[in-house]
């Protein structure tokens, strides 16, 4: 895969109309935006994907929510907060905010929106639940406001026709990490530390199927305890949980989650892993908050380890993305718990902070092909299906 910081225009698949004004054959659009609010709620990540000739992800950002959008998804984001009212609101706050980055991201890179193919948009999972006596998944961002906005054709709803062939509808990401990463000389575990953490297993035989799940919290409880007891967002390279110390009681008691100890495939999401969740532990109540942090991390930690050992094993290389890969405390413990040798995706040529973004931009380009986009090895799906449904828009 091919790689860049920025997309250097002025290729004729950025230029198709300047074509069509000199009486040529109009090229197809081969470049496709991906846009994702993730658990962790901390931007919306931005990627530009050409898929001319391989994949090749040209440009990568972050936009900025704002404050009172990023509380309401936040709030959404588990039972209590989640009225109608704020719901609907959220969804055409969130849709307008991902056209205007969309729109932002495209200025910057020099990039005409009519070469953009499309938008693949995930939006905001605002709920998550594949386990209940009917199983839904819920992400907002409404498309309609992304393709008012900004022009260009949107795929969204990724997950639930997955969910509906009997799928969690989640991890959808690792058929894209096959594409990009897998190796027939050693098994690696693509390991994406979001809000969630979550592993895809790329096994060296390609007769064998990806695999993959949701091995449980990444960034999202150590970022909620975080806020509330410092009043920042996250805890910048770990610093404030390097401070503490682990408590063995209270780590015992996080590590019993039944979730754990479920068989693939299962996902979870921040409906599950929220600080509610974290007081409903006794243990917690005795021990001090920087105390508290530090147990987190190596909660966050060893359940990663305990995941790949059991179902990745052995992992010969563990590749790294998402947010969670900047805490360098955690990543110091993930390589004294892990014998495998760790990279990260930029190591390999990939900004880490863009490869789920980058996915639902080639997703969008398979659903407007036909092709599937899930892997039922991943989501226990009864087969493969075309994901997601397409708002069409006015650029072409």
């Amino acid at each position: 895969m091919g790689t860049s910081s920025r997309f250097n225009s002025p290729s004729a698949t950025c230029l198709p109309n300047d074509l069509e004004s000199q009486g040529l054959t109009r090229v197809e659009p081969t470049l496709y935006v991906g846009a994702i609010s993730g658990t962790s709620v901390d931007g919306l990540d931005l990627a530009l994907l050409d898929v001319s000739d391989g994949i090749e992800l040209c440009a990568s950002s972050t936009a900025t929510l704002s404050p009172a959008l990023r509380e309401s998804l936040l709030a959404l984001g588990q039972p209590g907060g989640d009225s109608l009212d704020r719901l609907g609101e959220a969804d055409q706050a969130l849709g307008r905010a991902i056209g205007t980055a969309v729109k932002d991201f495209l200025y910057n890179q020099g990039v005409d929106p009519k070469a953009i193919a499309a938008v693949g948009s995930h939006g905001q999972t605002v709920r998550h639940r594949p386990t209940a006596a009917h199983p839904f998944t819920l992400q907002i961002g409404d498309p309609n406001q992304i393709v008012e906005t900004t022009g260009i054709t949107c795929v969204a709803d990724f997950r639930r026709r997955d969910m509906a062939a009997g799928g969690q509808g989640a991890p959808l990401v690792p058929p894209f990490h096959a594409a990009l990463f897998r190796s027939s000389d050693e098994l690696r575990v693509v390991l994406n530390i979001g809000g969630i953490s979550n592993i895809t297993v790329l096994p060296p035989d390609a007769t064998l199927p990806v695999t993959g799940f949701d091995t449980g919290p990444g960034n999202a409880l150590m970022d909620a305890w975080n806020a509330q007891n410092i009043g920042t967002a996250f805890d910048a390279g770990g610093q404030w949980a390097n401070q503490g110390k682990v408590d063995g009681a209270l780590l015992s008691a996080l590590s019993a989650d039944p979730y754990l100890q479920q068989s693939p495939p299962k996902s979870t999401g921040r409906e599950h892993y929220n600080l509610p969740w974290l007081a409903e532990h006794s243990q917690a109540a005795g021990v001090s908050a920087v105390d508290v942090q530090a147990t987190l991390l190596e909660f966050t930690a060893t359940t990663i380890e305990q995941a790949i050992d059991r179902w990745a094993s052995p992992c010969q290389r563990l590749i790294v993305c998402g947010g969670g890969r900047h805490n360098r405390a955690l990543m110091a413990r993930l390589a004294a718990l892990i014998p495998s040798a760790i990279f990260t995706t930029d190591d390999m040529g990939v900004n880490g902070d863009a490869v789920e973004a980058a996915a639902f931009a080639w997703l969008a380009w398979r659903t407007l092909k036909g092709m599937p986009g899930n892997e039922p090895g991943v989501t226990g799906a009864v087969g493969e299906r075309v994901l997601g449904a397409v708002y069409p828009g006015s650029a072409h």
